[in-house]
């Protein structure tokens, strides 16, 4: 198969091409990640501009050329760094990753990047202001109703978006913005136990419906 050029093409390549794990690129250039080829064929971006490039606006950068989330290109990069990792699934059906609420977990991803430094700030005191008690139990909460096999994922990808976007607040932007995601995962769960959502309204969201009805707007 030639050398991708579209998005398309490198999601046909990769199943037959099994991208490079742990890193953009091999220390002798010869072998690229899942980010790394579509950075190298998509981008032109040389095995030296890899070495020199920082995660961070690696990420941003796929998210841009994918037309994603920032989150869904970390979880991209997450996924691929598994052994068993298959990274065209993330972009063609991330609900094999995320669990069945892929929707509205990649609507919340938007959303996030969508947030200016000052609604971080805002993120950050409304989390600095709720009792450590309630806290805790809205994180056990959803910690247990998240889908298993999806929950680290999911709650890594969102924190590193996050911690990158949110500066002097990313600490508790980023763990907030983690378990928001995981009460979206875990949503019917939630709902089954009567456990109320807590993180989703720190972002001006009653429940995952409301997500997805910004996300239209």
């Amino acid at each position: 198969m030639a050398n991708p050029t579209t998005v398309e093409e490198l999601l046909d390549y990769w199943p037959g091409n099994v991208p490079f794990k742990g890193s953009l690129v091999s220390e002798n250039g010869s072998c690229m990640c899942a980010q790394g080829q579509a950075l190298h064929f998509l981008d032109n971006m040389s095995a030296d501009d890899l070495r020199n490039l920082e995660q961070p606006k690696a990420d941003k950068r796929i998210a841009e050329l994918f037309g994603i989330s920032r989150a869904h290109a970390v979880l991209l990069r997450l996924v691929n760094d598994r052994q068993d990792g298959a990274p065209a699934v993330v972009i063609r059906d991330p609900a094999q990753v995320i669990g069945d609420q892929a929707h509205v977990v990649l609507a919340f991803w938007r959303h996030l990047d969508r947030m200016s430094p000052d609604d971080w700030i805002t993120l950050a005191s409304a989390e600095a202001s709720a009792e450590a008690s309630a806290w805790a139990s809205a994180w056990a909460s959803a910690r247990d109703s998240a889908w298993a096999s999806a929950w680290d994922s999911a709650r890594d990808s969102a924190w590193a978006s996050a911690w990158a976007s949110a500066r002097d607040s990313a600490w508790a932007s980023a763990r907030v913005s983690a378990w928001a995601t995981n009460e979206i995962q875990g949503a019917a769960v939630m709902r089954a136990k009567g456990l109320p959502f807590f993180f989703l309204p720190l972002f001006g969201f009653a429940d995952p419906e409301a997500v997805l009805a910004a996300d239209r707007t």
